[in-house]
């Protein structure tokens, strides 16, 4: 039991499904679009059920997340990972009024192309 303990995965991936792709605001009058590919981490295999049935929850959510980023801040890096760390709490929010627990422990943007 020891064993199987040590070689159980401390994190565990879920992907997001298809690739959310939406707009942010620009200054001119075009508009900009974002394309990310999302990773969520939980520590425990269980909880991936769980992202797989509110999935369309979080997707939403994340898309408000990034409907209301600027241009300068989906741009530059530091702004990429302001970004991320917003999304990552809007999401655990809104999985914590769900589901009465914080589920997520990270989440990734494995994929990021804006235009």
């Amino acid at each position: 039991m020891a064993k199987e303990k040590e070689n159980t995965p401390k994190f565990n991936y879920f992907t997001l499904e298809p690739d959310i792709t939406t707009n942010f605001i620009t200054e001119g009058h075009k508009l900009g679009f974002i394309n990310i590919r999302v990773d969520l981490i939980v520590d425990d295999i269980m909880l991936i059920h769980m992202l797989e049935y509110h999935q369309p929850l979080i997707r939403d959510t994340i898309i408000k997340a990034l409907g209301q980023e600027s241009e300068v801040r989906v741009k530059s890096l530091s702004g990429r990972e302001a970004i991320r760390k917003n999304c990552l709490e809007k999401v655990n929010e809104i999985l914590l009024a769900e589901t009465k627990q914080k589920v997520l422990v990270d989440l990734l943007f494995t994929m990021y192309l804006y235009q």
